[in-house]
């Protein structure tokens, strides 16, 4: 008996099984790209609500006029939440 060689097939050649892995992989990384999304969103809510907060708690004895600028302040951070929301 005469010893032959074994073939081997090659690596790169996609199987069905691992092409079926590669799109899982794939809708598993889309999912979680835009669960990312959803929360940079919810974190430039929480940033910008506590940037008001924090101004109006920055200032002890506010003023009329200080009152109304951070009352501006606040209309335009609920509005640029509202941008970003939409």
């Amino acid at each position: 008996m005469a010893w032959k060689p074994e073939i081997v097939p090659e690596e790169d050649t996609p199987t069905p099984e691992s092409s079926q892995d590669v799109k899982l992989l794939g809708l598993a990384l889309k999912a979680l790209s835009q669960r990312a999304v959803a929360a940079i969103a919810d974190l430039f809510t929480l940033l910008t609500v506590f940037g008001a907060w924090w101004l109006w708690h920055s200032i002890p004895d506010p003023n009329p006029n200080q009152i109304v600028a951070l009352t501006i302040f606040a209309m335009f951070t609920l509005a640029a939440n509202w941008l970003v929301r939409r």
